[in-house]
């Protein structure tokens, strides 16, 4: 089977899209998937500075939704023609998958960003025969068709837009698993988000649902204006005594607070900002010593960091489909759709800041 797809072929290079093969069908537990849509998520983007660890060439994307092609075996769940979303890989028997808690797999790193499964491996090549890496994040679904284990695939009603649906799937799913899931957050909670790119205004959008307190902060006045249409209450990143701010709005400290941006500055801000017992959960990746200002952890404040919003896809997924149905979670306001095939140009605005959530669309579903 020949098909389109999205190419890295080095750290530093354009993407290119280049006919791909699968030279056999699905295996006992797997979907072959036709990509309706895919999100871009900065971790793609991240592989370009994953000093090697995450090899290349590779086909990227993991926030992949489409319609069901095939399936392999009886016990998938699934049937051809069912609408599903996909998200991140699981082993699915490791004490933490038994548990409830997948995003915390003992597998995670190996199946998701260094190399995926290597069952089957050899048989996704480019179109000369040249191996490419095994599945990211178990789809790679920069592509017209994804080859994913079931596990990662959950069922959504056939009457929602698919080719949307794909950010459910992990950056959507991240902010808003964070707030629904990680501080469990309820009506008259107060949250602190830091950063108001998707995770954050996922955040900002499930808080809203939840009935909580919001403030936002960024440095881009085009974030913070989508912050303030969906009810939270901005505040420029570089604002004057920035935790005593957030102390006035939130009447003595924020119960909770998200920071999605890896600032050492802003995430002692969002210590500072918090009332005693607050809750500062981290979902981005740190790279360098964070160091911590004296008092910050002071009067119970704790930090974590939260993968994957602590979610069951399967069951976070659903939710949040059914707030958007119901007017309450409306993330498409933050999805701009591309064709794939104008994917570098996804990507330099994604850099940018100049869109939230690019939509990577196979063109012969169009716009």
């Amino acid at each position: 089977m020949r098909f389109g797809a999205a190419v890295l072929r080095t750290y530093d290079g354009r993407f290119a899209i280049e006919e791909v093969a699968l030279h056999a069908g699905p295996a006992d537990g797997e979907i072959l998937v036709e990509i309706a849509g895919c999100g871009m998520c900065r971790t793609d983007l991240a592989v370009r500075r994953s000093a090697g660890r995450s090899p290349l060439p590779a086909v990227l994307g993991h926030e992949g939704a489409g319609i069901v092609a095939q399936t392999g075996g009886p016990d998938t769940g699934l049937s051809v023609g069912d609408h599903v979303v996909l998200s991140f890989d699981s082993c699915g028997h490791c004490r933490s998958c038994l548990g409830a808690a997948p995003a915390y797999c003992d597998s995670f790193a190996s199946l998701n960003l260094f190399g995926g499964r290597e069952e089957n491996a050899a048989r996704f090549t480019d179109a000369a025969g040249g191996a490419l890496a095994p599945r990211w994040f178990g789809q790679s679904s920069f592509a017209d068709y994804a080859m994913v284990p079931a596990r990662n695939a959950v069922r959504v009603d056939a009457s929602l837009p698919v080719e949307l649906l794909g950010p459910l799937g992990c950056g959507f799913l991240t902010g808003a698993g964070a707030v629904l899931n990680s501080f469990g957050i309820g009506p008259g909670d107060t949250l602190a988000v830091f950063g108001a790119g998707a995770v954050g205004l996922a955040a900002v959008l499930a808080a809203d649902a939840a009935g909580a307190v919001t403030v936002a902060v960024d440095r881009h006045p085009e974030r913070l204006a989508l912050a303030e249409r969906f009810h939270a209450m901005p505040l420029h990143a570089d604002s004057a005594d920035l935790p005593a701010r957030i102390l006035q709005l939130t009447d003595g400290g924020a119960q909770f607070a998200l920071d999605t941006t890896g600032s050492a500055r802003l995430i002692n801000d969002a210590l500072q900002a918090l009332r005693p017992t607050g809750h500062l959960g981290l979902v981005a990746r740190l790279h360098t010593t964070l160091p911590l200002e004296p008092g910050a952890l002071d009067r119970g404040r704790k930090i974590s960091h939260l993968c994957e919003g602590d979610a069951v896809p399967g069951l976070l997924i659903p939710r949040l489909a059914g707030l958007w149905q119901a007017g309450r979670f409306p993330f498409d306001q933050l999805i701009r759709t591309y064709p794939l095939a104008e994917i570098n140009e996804a990507e330099r605005d994604c850099d940018a800041g100049r869109v939230v959530k690019p939509v990577l669309v196979p063109e012969r579903r169009g716009r």
